[in-house]
């Protein structure tokens, strides 16, 4: 977080005598916001009930001890709240920012569930370490030893991060190796900056840098590097590469100018954010402004794509999805947050094809849902001769993401992988089949939460640090 400016003093003549020729403080707006947040994060802290089964603790993925920190934000020992929070959690400002709360702790929480509204235990995070980054509470990298023993870890997103942090302060050489010219990965070019500032990411990455943590980025391994030469120069490697490789759209029309995938539109907006020059974005091809755009797909991904159309200025933005608003699986706060921004959502509805080159329509097909599938979701079907066409000038594909072939990409047919592409490897630790190869975050659940991934990222560094002291770690349960 910037710095605060300093305080203003004037000088003024009040009706009351002893105040005539006073200088008196005038409270900027940095300080009374400030003042605000305190505040609102003391009054929300205060409303935890300490209840003696912490669902909001056990539905979080890194069981953050969140009562402890609400309580301690309560009564304004704030300093000691982000101890507690940053104990369990590598990146609390990051998950405060992103998080899907609705759906985990805020959605357990017992005065949720009671019907008085949750605690808004996210907001209250993000303002605990963005204060202690601002009062100097956040401790750089600095291992009390350093270890000659090294790590290799492919992919800078949140899993390799986390990952890197918790064996960089235990003392141990780390190298990431990361594809993209920047590190976090989807944190950097995949979440919109009005969601997670860049600069809060930057900062970390920066933290990682000041810490040794080596980072070898432009690097496309299988191409710049080989999977085997990295091997050779570590003792033990981390493939925390995510699931990048987008999902395709069939039917007529489906190669047409003006179809685009969302990875592509989103890294496009967030390159412009960093003051980069985008190509695509000045000639139109990944720019919204003044058009008619249409964005395929109900997850979190699709929220982002379509609420960065609404800020590009787009003429009209609209969401379809072949399940009905109880059925996305994005947060439902989020498609809240899209309808509030002028979205208009059109539930079972899905493209059969496309018109125009470049794309002038979609052809729509309206559905309804059957009886439930193997997930146990109720499956969509056609309603036959009830198509519709929508114009559109811009389409975005967000229908989710699958891995890439690794093995093949890297010329190691020994890594074995899962009927879903994903690396397969142990629950708890990570470990591959390949000797000290390990495997966090993404690549292993599939698409999946940041905060998943870094709580992969931190249990897999804990594997290592007792495989590398010749202690045999028990799987987590």
């Amino acid at each position: 977080m910037a710095k605060q400016p300093m305080l203003k003093f004037v000088t003024v003549d009040r009706d009351m005598p002893e105040k005539r020729g006073a200088t008196v403080r005038k409270k900027d707006f940095h300080e009374i916001y400030a003042e605000f947040a305190d505040e609102k994060a003391k009054e929300q802290a205060s409303r935890c009930s300490q209840c003696g089964v912490p669902y909001c603790q056990s539905h979080c993925p890194l069981h953050n001890n969140i009562p402890d920190w609400l309580r301690m934000t309560a009564t304004g020992r704030l300093e000691e709240a982000y101890q507690i929070s940053q104990a369990t959690n590598t990146f609390p400002e990051i998950c405060g920012r992103i998080c899907p709360q609705d759906r985990l702790c805020e959605g357990n929480c017992v005065i949720e569930q009671s019907g008085h509204g949750t605690v808004t235990i996210g907001a209250v995070e993000k303002y605990i370490t963005d204060t202690a980054w601002e009062q100097g509470w956040v401790q750089p990298i600095t291992p009390a030893t350093e270890r000659s023993e090294s790590v290799g870890i492919i992919g800078a997103g949140p899993g390799g991060l986390a990952a890197a942090d918790h064996l960089r302060r235990a003392g141990v050489q780390v190298t990431v190796y990361d594809r993209y010219d920047r590190g976090g990965g989807l944190l950097t070019y995949g979440i919109p900056g009005f969601k997670l500032e860049k600069d809060v990411v930057m900062r970390r990455m920066e933290q990682l840098e000041q810490g040794g943590v080596t980072f070898k980025l432009n690097c496309n391994v299988g191409e710049d590097i080989s999977f085997a030469d990295i091997r050779k120069a570590h003792d033990a490697v981390i493939i925390a590469t995510g699931v990048y490789k987008s999902r395709d759209l069939q039917g007529p029309g489906s190669g047409a100018k003006g179809i685009v995938r969302a990875i592509d539109y989103l890294t496009a907006s967030n390159r412009l954010s960093f003051g980069d020059t985008v190509a695509e974005y000045e000639d139109g091809t990944l720019n919204a402004e003044g058009k008619k755009v249409i964005v395929i797909g109900g997850g979190d991904t699709a929220m982002d794509c379509v609420r960065t159309a609404i800020r590009q200025g787009a003429e009209s933005v609209k969401c379809l999805y072949r399940r009905d608003k109880a059925n996305m699986p994005g947060s439902q706060r989020e498609v809240q947050n899209a309808e509030e921004e002028g979205v208009i959502f059109e539930w079972l509805a899905a493209p059969k094809g496309f018109k125009g080159d470049p794309v002038n329509g979609v052809v729509v097909q309206k559905m309804r849902l059957g009886m439930p599938d193997a997930s146990g979701r109720q499956a969509p079907e056609v309603i036959e001769g009830a198509d519709y066409t929508e114009s559109a000038d811009l389409v975005i594909k967000a229908l989710g993401f699958e891995p890439e072939d690794l093995p093949a990409l890297w010329d190691q047919p020994e890594l074995t992988v899962t009927n879903w592409g994903t690396v397969r490897a142990q629950y708890g630790s990570g470990e591959t089949e390949l000797d000290g190869v390990y495997a966090v975050g993404d690549i292993v659940r599939g698409a999946s939460l940041v905060v998943w991934a870094i709580r992969d990222g931190r249990d897999c560094a804990d594997a290592i640090l007792a495989r590398l002291n010749g202690v045999k770690k028990i799987a987590a349960e």
